[in-house]
Formats: C-alpha cells, structure tokens, sequence
C-alpha cells in the first residue's frame, strides 16, 4: 500500500537535488566526524563517537525517507489540471465567510508545501476541505477552534 507523492517537476528537482547533497557532502561530513571520533580512543565513554554515529543514523533516515518520497512521486503536468474544481497544483481564491477576507493559496503535495509562499498541502485540514469543491461552493474546514467556512471564489492554474 503505497501512497503516491504528487509532485511539480520543480518539487521533484528540488527533492533530487536534496538527496545528493545528502548522499555526497553530508554523508563526507558524518564519515570524517566518526573517524575523527575514532582516534580520540575508547569508543565505549567517547560522547563524540556516539554523537557522530547518532548523525550518521538520522542522515540514513533522511535519504532513505527521500528517496522513498521520489519512488512514489507522479510528476503532475499543470497542463493537465482541471481547473474547474479544487485539485493539486490550482490555486483557489477563497473568502471567508464570517468576516469576508479573501486569500489565495496553492494546494500542492504534502513535500512542496510552504505556507509563507501560500502553498498549502491537499493533505491539511484546509486542503482537504478544499478539494473537489467548485467556484460558489462553500467549503467547511475543521479547525480545533471549530468550523471555518469559506466561500470558493475563483480557480486558476
């Protein structure tokens, strides 16, 4: 049971670009911080060989979580989007309708989001709510706070 990873071609790029970072330099910096570990003597009560091998086991995590990511990944064309309801890579102009605000964000995958850039990923509670809606629609999005309605007013590429 695989769950596909929605990319752009910039997210998969960027993650591609990421996991060689990784592989090359981090992995050259955990490697000679071991070694160097190493030569200060005995490994069991040397805090640094410890520390060093601790890295070494998250940075493993890091690429293997990558590259998990990028076997899953389906590149998405913007060409091929439907614009005519809420989908991955549309951005949606939405209103809220207690006080009327409107905001425009982008739904992207999980791995692109970035809410500073107004991306936001399908798989939150606002993308969820989001989703498969159309330009009128009200969508409801569970909050801790409780529910928030928003307006749905405009999709584009």
């Amino acid at each position: 049971m695989s769950k596909y990873e929605y990319l752009t071609k910039e997210g998969y790029d960027k993650l591609k670009a990421e996991l060689e970072e990784l592989k090359s330099t981090e992995r050259q910096k955990v490697a000679s911080a071991i070694a160097e570990a190493r030569e200060k003597g005995d490994l069991s009560e040397n805090a640094e060989y410890d520390a060093a091998k601790e890295a070494q086991g998250l940075l493993e995590l890091k690429i293997n979580t990558i590259e998990k990511k990028m076997a899953n990944a389906r590149i998405l064309d913007v060409s091929q989007i439907d614009a005519s309801q809420v989908a991955v890579l549309t951005n949606v102009t939405i209103k809220n309708v207690k006080n009327g605000k409107s905001l425009t964000y982008k739904i992207v995958s999980e791995t692109e989001a970035d809410l500073k850039a107004k991306k936001i990923s399908v798989d939150s509670p606002m993308g969820k709510g989001l989703l498969g809606k159309k330009i009128g629609d009200i969508a409801v999005v569970e909050t801790p706070r409780g529910n928030l309605e928003f307006e749905i007013v405009d999709i584009s590429i």
